[in-house]
């Protein structure tokens, strides 16, 4: 929109551009980019510049609904955004955007306008909470016994999050300063949960959940419905003593009394941070390998769990 071209590497894993489901290049290219990929490469150009269009996700996309919200800023003309993710990330891009000077309407709700303008300024604002990162903490003393607050918590933040664990009976309570999270029962509740973009459960907190679940009373069921090959944690878990069966996107986990520690490896950045929070609650010690995953979506994991009174240590050179 502003440099009026760009070359930007293809991401890792299959080639984008030869599948229906490249929202993002769909969007440039409604908004007027010439898109060419060449070498893993996509060479984009707009040499008289971006303009308006309506755009119509076929299933809503948090990263494409962002990558043309940012683009239709700076477009001529006015874009609609049809089918855009909700969530609050979402919204919080448009607030700073709007802040510095775009025009935008509708952000929250699944149909966002935006009046191009010829230029933004700067402004300061603060970035929303990370609400995964959020939830990740609240699972803490879920699963291992006690009391936390999160500062900067907001219970609308993880609605459908917080349903999920009062029905298997943890507590959480809006405070001046954030979230109060505790365990009101001996006993964890098994639980169903079923993942969905925003406002439903989140995808991101899946892997957690599961690792929480694995010592409830009784049997849960989760179904993945964002991703098709988000159970990589389960087979980990179940070298820590727990019984999970997965069936396509569904995985059934039937409560054990305790987890074991044991050598597991992280698959990716999620589920490393499961293995931690099992290992948590586990007997023993539980070493986790590959965390390099976890250093993307959580700073000083170690020390912010250190401080609540975890045993946790990174050990490097291993």
């Amino acid at each position: 929109a502003r440099a009026g071209q760009a070359v930007v590497s293809l991401p890792g894993g299959c080639a984008i551009g030869a599948r229906p489901v490249d929202l993002h290049l769909k969007a440039m290219e409604a908004l007027g980019a010439q898109i060419e990929l060449r070498d893993g490469y996509v060479h984009a150009k707009a040499p008289k510049g971006l303009k308006g269009a309506t755009i119509e996700f076929p299933f809503v996309s948090v990263g494409a609904t962002e990558n043309a919200l940012l683009a239709a800023t700076l477009a001529k003309g006015t874009t609609v955004l049809k089918q855009a993710a909700r969530e609050p990330e979402i919204v919080d891009l448009a607030e700073c955007l709007i802040a510095m000077g775009a025009q935008i309407d509708g952000h929250g709700t699944s149909t966002i306008t935006i009046a191009g303008v010829d230029r933004l300024h700067g402004a300061t604002h603060p970035v929303v909470t990370d609400r995964i990162e959020l939830g990740t903490y609240m699972l803490a003393p879920a699963i291992t016994g006690g009391e936390v607050e999160c500062l900067g918590g907001k219970i609308e933040l993880l609605a459908a999050f917080c349903e999920k664990l009062d029905e298997a009976g943890i507590s959480v309570e809006q405070t001046q300063r954030g979230l109060k999270v505790k365990r009101t029962n001996a006993d964890i509740k098994a639980i169903n949960v079923t993942t969905e973009p925003f406002p439903g459960f989140p995808t991101d907190l899946q892997a957690q959940m599961m690792a929480l679940l694995c010592t409830a009373k009784g049997t849960s069921v989760l179904e993945e419905k964002i991703f098709e090959n988000r159970f990589m944690h389960a087979p980990e878990l179940s070298r820590m003593g727990a019984q999970i069966e997965v069936n396509g996107g569904m995985a059934t986990v039937t409560g054990v009394e305790r987890l074991k520690g044991a050598p597991v490896m992280a698959t990716d950045l999620r589920a490393s941070v499961s293995l931690i929070l099992a290992g948590l609650a586990a007997e023993g010690e539980t070493l986790v390998n590959r965390v390099y995953h976890l250093d993307r979506g959580y700073e000083r994991v170690e020390e912010k769990l250190g401080n609540c009174g975890a045993k946790i240590e990174r050990i490097t050179g291993q």
